[in-house]
């Protein structure tokens, strides 16, 4: 007897085989057992999760002569003939290579005719996306009026391709992925079966493999056993047979990637390329490791979501402090694009060298998560203090890595000294020359409460910007807090490109949040741009203050 492959030898006969689309599954079985049968229903998903095996089991069911709790008996004449594909009354048709008009003419004209034995004639129409415009108008009226002998049921990967016509006379049914979990236990049935030797991990990582893809999973173990027959089919073969890479390697290339070591990076691919893995699944496994660790960042309850055992996901928790969640989600756009890219790619190591010196130079691109990234290793710098020249104290700002120009000497500088620096240069004439005569500060009064927000808000700035990170800390460089009116503060902001991050309302948002968290404030921010040549130096006082300032008695005036 020639050898039949594993998703054909045990694709599901009944709905209780079925795993993984319990939903839809109930809802036909009750459809049979009520007798409410529709005339038309489409099946949509992504490939190998069912849909042509229930539309078979389900053609069986309703012309089953001794159906048992909705699901075919697969004993009488009538099942035996339909599985055997000898039925009449069951018409598989592949639109793919029969999509054009005539061929639904065709089955206009069948469905004349009533079935010669059970109750239904079904069409089963698979990837019915790919029937022509015409040949769509031309299903149409059969599709809204056929006779009461007759099932439509549509089986499609691509439901945006279906006219709106065609999906308003459907009953639809949404196929999920299968879970990861629910495919692994289904390989463990069929390798006992079949007397498969086999490591559970190596069936798990078949399951991942397979993206929710019922059929990929079975298709993937039969290579794998056909590869290593007669012996015992262990994680590390699976590997090599599908081209994978082991989850320690995403860990030294990860580390890699945050330290900034390009050179370690493309040794890391050449040894993976020379040992013959697939860069296409190295792409897609190593997305999944940085999901992963954006997930372990973001979640209290990672255990519940990250699928791994407890020693790994401590290597994964050591892995995620390594960076923010920003730079993850800009690691894995990176990738994300370049999943899209590969699949089609003659020079696949190419791109993927590429894709890594982008995420370790981040100065070479000019995006704004790239900005954010830069702009977090000059924070970093300047949080372990930067070296300048000694003359940078009385005259010039220290060079800071990254924007130009060396720096040597013994001393630091902070950001704060950088941005007082800045502002003596911003108050020095031109040449560099310091103004002989010097504008006095222009004082304005405050109601006292006004004021005491201000105060409280201005002397904390620094430590609010730092506890809030991420996009917050990147763009509120260089900005000061002015009043803004009644329980009212603005942010005013220097750069451009930072004031349309920070005007954001979820970026102010936040900013409200943790004023209101932290110091129980209802303070309402709201942001503007420091306008060219605008001085920054306003003296806000009480009217207590200012009385004792000036010296001398304020009389207010009624207004008549």
């Amino acid at each position: 007897m020639p050898y039949m492959a594993l998703y054909r030898k045990w694709r599901p006969t009944t709905f209780d085989d079925v795993k993984g689309q319990d939903h839809i599954v109930q809802t036909l079985k009750n459809q049979i057992l009520s007798q409410r049968i529709g005339h038309a229903y489409l099946f949509c998903g992504t490939r190998g999760t069912g849909k042509t095996t229930i539309a078979k089991i389900y053609a069986k069911a309703v012309n089953c002569e001794s159906p048992v709790d909705g699901s075919p008996c697969g004993q009488c004449p009538t099942c035996r003939s339909i599985a055997a594909g000898a039925s009449l009354n069951v018409m598989e048709i592949d639109a793919a290579s029969n999509n054009g008009v005539e061929n639904i003419r065709d089955i206009r004209e069948q469905v004349q005719y009533p079935p010669t034995e059970g109750r239904y004639r079904v069409y089963i129409i698979d990837e019915v996306h790919m029937l022509s415009a015409a040949a769509f108008n031309a299903l149409l009226k059969t599709l809204e009026e056929p006779p009461s002998y007759v099932i439509f049921i549509l089986a499609t990967t691509e439901v945006q391709a279906i006219p709106v016509t065609v999906l308003s006379r459907c009953q639809r049914y949404d196929f999920k992925r299968i879970p990861i979990p629910v495919v692994t236990g289904r390989l463990k049935e069929l390798s006992l079966a079949e007397k498969i030797d086999v490591e559970d991990k190596a069936l798990t990582y078949i399951a991942k493999a397979a993206d929710g893809s019922m059929r990929d999973a079975l298709s993937l173990l039969d290579q794998c056993v056909a590869f290593h027959f007669g012996q015992r089919l262990s994680y590390e073969q699976v590997l090599d047979v599908l081209g994978a890479v082991d989850t320690s390697v995403f860990g030294r290339m990860f580390r890699a990637v945050t330290e900034n070591r390009t050179a370690d990076c493309i040794r890391q691919l050449e040894e993976m390329v020379m040992q013959g893995r697939e860069l296409t699944q190295f792409v897609t496994d190593f997305i999944w490791y940085m999901r992963n660790l954006l997930l372990v960042q973001t979640t209290e309850d990672a255990e519940g979501i990250v699928d791994m055992s407890y020693d790994n996901l401590q290597l994964l928790r050591e892995d995620a402090k390594r960076t923010d969640a920003e730079t993850l989600m800009r690691y894995i756009r990176i990738f994300s694009e370049l999943s899209n890219q590969i699949r089609y790619a003659a020079q696949k190591r190419v791109l993927v060298e590429l894709a890594l010196i982008r995420l370790t130079r981040p100065q070479m691109e000019q995006d704004y998560d790239s900005l954010l990234e830069r702009i977090k290793q000059i924070e970093d710098v300047l949080q372990e203090g930067v070296p300048v020249n000694p003359g940078a104290v009385s005259g010039g700002v220290g060079s800071v890595p990254g924007y130009g120009g060396p720096a040597s000497g013994m001393g630091t500088v902070s950001s704060d000294s950088i941005h007082a620096a800045a502002g003596a240069q911003e108050s020095s004439g031109a040449g560099g020359a310091a103004r002989q005569e010097t504008v006095p500060p222009r004082e304005v009064q405050l109601p006292k409460a006004q004021l005491e927000d201000l105060m409280l808000i201005r002397n904390d700035w620094a430590k609010i910007v730092r506890a809030l990170g991420g996009t917050i800390r990147a763009s509120f460089r260089d900005t000061f807090v002015e009043p803004g009116g009644e329980n009212c503060l603005c942010v005013v902001f220097s750069s451009v490109n930072s004031f349309e991050i920070g005007r954001r309302p979820t970026v102010l948002g936040a900013l409200e949040e943790y004023v209101r968290t932290t110091y129980g404030k209802d303070i309402y921010f709201k942001a503007r741009l420091l306008g060219n040549g605008e001085r920054t130096d306003t003296v806000y006082v009480s009217a207590e203050e200012l009385k004792a300032h000036i010296h001398m008695d304020i009389t207010e005036e009624d207004d008549e």
